[in-house]
């Protein structure tokens, strides 16, 4: 029996701390779908479909992963996929109190799906999509944040806002 999982998120952009969470998630799965929600609340920076291309630049030559986007319920979204595992990253302890509810309302919508907390590496525990943002919008160096694909579209995208 195969273990598949699911990293959800908003990814808006996909940072190296994202990145190191996808990394470390694929040694606990056989698949792993990145699932990048729609979030229209949210008001994203990117669309869906340019939040989906940096993932895929970024894991392109892994088979083991799949970007996919939704906009349902993510335990729909397991079941639809099959997928027995979710994967959370924690990076705060304001993280875990969020992921700690959400664990709980999950598990009242199906017990059979786990969810696993991978801590965020420690020198990536500052790093926030909306700080990238921040910092890429004001001119400031970002290449210590993400991968060069994304800087790139980053100072494309503050280009054509400006």
């Amino acid at each position: 029996m195969s273990r598949t999982g699911i990293y959800p998120g908003s990814f808006d952009p996909i940072h190296k701390g994202h990145i190191d969470i996808i990394n470390r998630a694929t040694k606990l799965v056989d698949k792993l779908y990145i699932a990048v929600a729609d979030s229209p609340h949210k008001s994203p920076l990117f669309d869906l479909d340019e939040r989906k291309e940096m993932i895929e630049n970024e894991f392109s030559s892994n088979n083991k992963i799949e970007v996919i986007a939704f906009d349902n319920l993510l335990i729909d979204l397991a079941n639809s996929l099959d997928a027995k595992i979710l994967i959370r990253g924690l990076r705060v302890v304001s993280d875990f109190e969020y992921e700690f509810q959400m664990l709980g309302m999950n598990r009242q919508l199906d017990n059979n799906i786990e969810t696993v907390f991978l801590m965020a590496d420690a020198q990536r525990q500052s790093i926030s999509s909306n700080f990238v943002k921040e910092i890429a919008r004001l001119g400031g160096n970002i290449s210590n944040f993400t991968n060069k694909f994304v800087e790139q579209k980053l100072k494309d995208k503050f280009k054509l806002i400006k």
